[in-house]
């Protein structure tokens, strides 16, 4: 996530944190504050532990051929990593007590669990610090806790894995109208997929922002007169989002497991690769979904043949 300009501003949430990672955590008062700050932010109903590390990373240099030079050194990350995690008692039970050689009740303990948020200040991007940006962690991508992220990180709060996705699919309502034709909306679903797949041994992310989700639109079949209101619509759609320039994650906007139909009584699941072998046609005056089909068909697990013995009944 990205600090907006008011929060580098002197007094602002990076320069809170600029001081705090400066201090080590050996400022009493300053780690005070920033216990303060959670505390007032976090809403969190049970008992929790604020953990918090300082730490520094050696960036090995690289050479001319790209390999690492671990002793010579570029420049030194220095960090915050903070994780705040719930603490509960451990479930009652049975354990064995070796003292008597007998079983019973099971002392409970106060157990730390798996952080439910957490963030790394500054970000490591690009084998470098990052001032300008933060790395957030939350255990529920459709709880990101708003009120911490703006209240003790100031930083711009995407929307969440859901939030894009629901987001995604109104703009492409909202752009085509009530003419949502079904060959656009599949084009839009394997250009997605073919992005992903040309990137997929990229360690980035692959993102697209306005400018690319309306070259996209216009790549699938979207036509000119549909994409006269994308601006306004992709507005309208995003303003939920706190972000300046919104963007999605490819990887929340199309699902990479499958390419689903669905009507009131039926739902077809077909294999995100080959979703070209669905069409939709006009047969006996009826519109109808057509599935290109091989030798081998199944039918709940009983293999049957893809045409009867009289070649022009399809069964």
């Amino acid at each position: 996530m990205e600090f907006p300009l008011s929060a580098e501003n002197a007094g602002g949430t990076q320069d809170f944190l600029l001081k705090l990672r400066a201090s080590q955590l050996t400022d009493d008062a300053l780690l005070d504050a920033f216990y303060d700050r959670i505390i007032e932010s976090y809403d969190y109903g049970e008992n929790y532990l604020i953990l918090v590390i300082h730490a520094a990373y050696d960036i090995p240099g690289k050479s001319s051929d790209g390999s690492e030079m671990f002793d010579a050194s570029d420049e030194v990350y220095e960090y915050l990593l903070c994780s705040i995690c719930p603490v509960k008692l451990s479930k009652p039970g049975l354990s064995y007590h070796a003292e008597d050689n007998t079983f019973g009740e099971r002392v409970r303990d106060w157990i730390v669990e798996m952080p439910d948020v957490g963030f790394l200040f500054p970000a490591f991007n690009d084998r470098s610090t990052d001032l300008h940006s933060i790395l957030y962690y939350a255990k529920n991508a459709e709880e990101l806790r708003a009120s911490l992220v703006e209240n003790l990180l100031g930083a711009i709060l995407p929307l969440s894995a859901g939030g894009q996705k629901e987001t995604f699919q109104t703009l492409i309502e909202e752009t085509l109208g009530e003419e949502r034709d079904y060959e656009v909306v599949k084009n839009i679903h394997e250009n997605l997929y073919e992005m992903l797949e040309e990137k997929k041994d990229s360690p980035e992310p692959v993102t697209l922002d306005k400018t690319e989700v309306k070259k996209l639109f216009a790549h699938s079949g979207v036509t000119e007169e549909h994409l006269e209101d994308f601006d306004r619509n992709f507005e309208q759609a995003t303003s939920s989002s706190s972000s300046e320039q919104p963007s999605f994650l490819a990887t929340n906007i199309v699902n990479t497991r499958k390419f689903e139909i669905r009507t009131p009584d039926v739902v077809i699941n077909v294999n995100p690769e080959r979703s070209d072998l669905v069409e939709t046609r006009i047969i006996d005056g009826r519109r109808c979904i057509v599935i290109g089909i091989d030798d081998h068909v199944e039918i709940n697990g009983i293999s049957v043949k893809a045409v009867a013995k009289n070649q022009n009944e399809m069964f």
